[in-house]
């Protein structure tokens, strides 16, 4: 019940059903056959009638049915009782028996001659006719399953523009642009498809606007840099030339990651067959080799399709990062249905729960004082991340307990 389809459909049902219960129910009301109070005395005047009938001419010659006894079957108390007081009522009394036959729906009545015999007359049977219940309920089961089918359908075409945008999310790529969405169907659909479409195109010239303002400014910055390095050589004082040469590398390094920030988001990754396995163990001895504490837990033979380059790239940033930041990295390689999971743990004070977010963002830093004292850009988990969705994975981070981070990676096996 917690789509917006399903409660609206639930709500057409609920309201077409209490109508049709409600109408129902008045119908059954206003149709209610007359209460037998109502109906004995017309009874009782016929009786009168046909008795004094009787009493003009012979009882042989007459056509009604004679009995010596009242007639067979099962005597109604009830119906017998409201007869003899409405005989009251319009005449004398009679002393007369009303009786249900099997296999006969109008009871009999008996009514006793004063020359012996008794006189067998039909009563009009004014109940429902039998089966009532039966009929009504499957009246009431076609009236659900019709207000169940039009519900459906009409909250269906009621939440169509809804279920547009929600499959307009699912389409959009890793650069964060939308697929164009076909602007056909009835005019809501063609509104919402329209408005989808032109933010999508405004949200990827403002892409592609950020890209090339960050690509620029990467490139721009070199010129200007490689002059002060010029300068900083001149600089006598050997402490304050090698501070002055450290802050331009510093800056040559974030200017070199946005730049290859820029790359990923926009450049195309050619792909293939990887054995991940083999590239993870490369990494490692990579990172050992530059006195990085990392080390290697189950790998077992998994492959991938994606682009080795980029791939390396990212799962060298997510390593080191560990390896550097955390106290040494542990990685591990295991598949999971169809995707291959890589999990990168370390040994680190971990991060505040409101930062664990933010982690992928640009230049993030938990504590921006830590960058005189561990090299880098800021830029390597957003590099990684790009590239790992690019190959339609997923990555996340948490925390461990009692200490440390998990870096969980997810990539489709091939």
């Amino acid at each position: 019940m917690n789509s917006l389809t399903t409660r609206i459909a639930a709500l057409l049902i609920i309201a077409i059903v209490s109508v049709a219960v409600l109408a129902t129910f008045t119908a059954t009301q206003v149709m209610q056959p007359p209460s037998p109070q109502s109906t004995m005395e017309p009874v009782a005047r016929q009786i009168h009638m046909t008795l004094a009938l009787m009493g003009q001419g012979r009882s042989q010659d007459l056509p009604a049915p004679l009995q010596s006894g009242p007639a067979d079957g099962v005597a109604d108390t009830r119906m017998t009782d409201f007869l003899r007081h409405a005989l009251e009522r319009t005449g004398d009394p009679v002393a007369v028996v009303v009786t249900h036959v099997q296999g006969q729906a109008a009871p009999l009545v008996s009514v006793p001659l004063a020359e012996g015999g008794w006189l067998i007359l039909p009563i009009p049977d004014l109940r429902p006719p039998p089966g009532q219940w039966k009929v009504l309920a499957v009246w009431l089961s076609l009236i659900g399953l019709g207000s169940a089918a039009i519900s459906i359908h009409a909250a269906r075409r009621l939440t169509r523009p809804l279920q547009l945008i929600e499959d307009a999310v699912d389409k959009i790529g890793p650069d964060g642009v939308m697929q164009p969405i076909p602007e056909t169907g009835p005019g809501e659909v063609r509104a919402a498809a329209r408005a989808l479409n032109r933010l999508s195109r405004q949200l990827g010239q403002a892409m592609e606007s950020r890209m090339r303002l960050v690509a620029a400014a990467g490139h721009d910055l070199r010129t200007p840099m490689t002059r002060m390095r010029l300068r900083a050589e001149f600089i006598e004082d050997d402490e304050e030339r090698a501070k002055w040469l450290s802050d331009l590398e510093e800056l040559d390094l974030i200017a070199d990651s946005a730049i290859r920030l820029v790359r990923e988001e926009v450049g195309a990754v050619e792909t293939e067959p990887l054995r991940l396995d083999r590239l993870l163990t490369e990494i490692a001895r990579e990172l050992q080799a530059l006195g990085q504490p990392v080390t290697l837990a189950a790998l077992p033979p998994t492959e991938v399709i994606a682009g080795p380059l980029a791939l390396t790239r990212a799962l060298r940033n997510l390593i080191s990062n560990a390896a550097t930041h955390g106290m040494g990295a542990e990685v591990s390689l295991t598949r999971q249905g169809n995707n291959a999971v890589i999990r990168i743990l370390d040994n680190g004070p971990g991060l505040p729960e409101d930062m664990l977010s933010r982690v992928f963002e640009p230049f993030f830093r938990v504590d921006p004082a830590r960058r005189k004292s561990v090299p880098g850009a800021g830029l390597g988990l957003a590099i990684a991340r790009e590239i790992i969705e690019r190959h339609q994975g997923s990555i996340t981070i948490r925390n461990r307990e009692p200490r440390g981070l998990e870096q969980v990676c997810t990539l489709p096996l091939a």
